[in-house]
């Protein structure tokens, strides 16, 4: 089987077979220390990993943000307020800085698919 896995810097993170994840929707995985992360297939089947916070809202609910393309960027929109930000980088293409102050974007994980043994999402 064909596995989805998160580098959470030290070690790989099963999160769902490829073939469970559907092309243009994420899915929330929990990584070792507790961090959450959204994991995206896009259509094209480029997989990336980012923090699943909004930074804008605070709310955990990236993963089920919309993903499509922007200028020839895949992005992700925010299913809250709609900002979009980059898939590879995490970086917002709408604004640099939350009304709190803090920087714009998510952080982003290292995404492979790896032949194992089944997990599940």
């Amino acid at each position: 089987m064909n596995t989805v896995e998160v580098d959470d810097g030290q070690n790989w993170t099963r999160v769902c077979e490829f073939d469970d994840l559907i092309p243009g929707r994420g899915v929330a995985a929990l990584l070792a220390d507790g961090t959450q992360v959204a994991v995206f297939r896009t259509r094209g089947g480029e997989l990336y990993a980012l923090s699943n916070r909004d930074p804008f809202s605070g709310a955990y609910v990236m993963s089920r943000g919309l993903t499509g393309s922007r200028g020839g960027l895949p992005v992700l929109v925010s299913p809250m307020l709609k900002q979009v930000f980059d898939l590879r980088t995490g970086h917002c293409l709408d604004e640099e800085i939350t009304p709190d102050g803090n920087s714009a974007h998510l952080r982003v994980w290292p995404v492979r698919v790896a032949s194992d043994e089944m997990a599940v999402c």
